[in-house]
């Protein structure tokens, strides 16, 4: 499959399995754990098309758990930032073909390694009601473009509605609506860029086995886990796999 050793493919799905258990666990990291563990031992490119199924269909399940209308009435609230992160992730994802993949590792590595050492040192955005509309644009457009090189683009999103307090119930909602719209923008956009080819296509669709039994999992053990310390645990794992990545890229 993709040319790639047993091995390899075996820790391909080990990697997916814990992303799929901390994605149902917490709500988040799909990506980001999917895109720091691969791209250490995969192409970056083969490592982004691995992750867009098993991510659509994770975000498409998250969004779904409260209901379609609620999905909707969440969808209709925040329909400006929704917009500016498509628009972007489709226009974006047209680059992952031009850049090296020296540039992509480095990307990936210190997009992962900044959000996580900013969540881990408290550090907090603060949006004013007034402000909120430019903000939406403005941080819209930062989530799309790195959504459609990295496929992550979720570290804006949590700032952005933690930034305007959004209450709990609807932040996790609202994460869902936008990732699995996003998710959606960003298999259409790899099926033009060529990323989502056949053998990427491929493994991709494999992937979503591991994906759905470790969500199945993480929904399970929710609520015996500590969700601070294992967040906290999770932030420190994917520090130590974007150092990896940008240690690929400058080595």
């Amino acid at each position: 499959m993709a040319g790639l050793d047993w091995v390899t493919l075996a820790l391909a799905a080990a990697i997916t399995l814990a992303a799929g258990f901390v994605k149902g666990a917490v709500g988040f990291a799909m990506p980001m754990i999917m895109i720091s563990g691969l791209g250490s031992i995969l192409p970056a490119e083969l490592a982004l098309a691995a992750l867009i199924l098993p991510t659509l269909a994770s975000n498409l399940f998250q969004a779904a758990r409260d209901g379609v209308r609620e999905a909707a009435a969440s969808a209709r609230r925040f329909w400006r930032y929704i917009l500016v992160v498509l628009i972007f992730i489709v226009l974006s994802a047209q680059m992952v073909r031009i850049l090296p993949q020296e540039v992509m590792l480095l990307i990936l590595g210190v997009i992962v390694t900044v959000f996580c050492v900013l969540q881990l040192a408290g550090w907090r955005l603060y949006v004013p009601q007034r402000s909120r509309a430019r903000a939406e644009v403005a941080i819209g457009a930062l989530a799309g473009g790195m959504g459609g090189v990295s496929g992550v683009w979720g570290p804006p999103t949590v700032m952005y509605l933690t930034a305007i307090d959004t209450p709990k119930r609807e932040h996790l909602r609202v994460q869902g609506v936008v990732y699995a719209l996003g998710a959606v923008a960003l298999t259409l956009a790899h099926l033009r860029s060529g990323v989502l080819d056949g053998p990427g296509a491929m493994l991709s669709a494999a992937m979503l086995v591991p994906a759905a039994l470790g969500m199945a999992v993480g929904v399970r053990l929710q609520d015996a886990l500590d969700p601070g310390r294992f967040r906290r645990a999770t932030l420190i794992v994917l520090i130590v796999a974007g150092l990896n990545l940008i240690r690929r890229a400058v080595m």
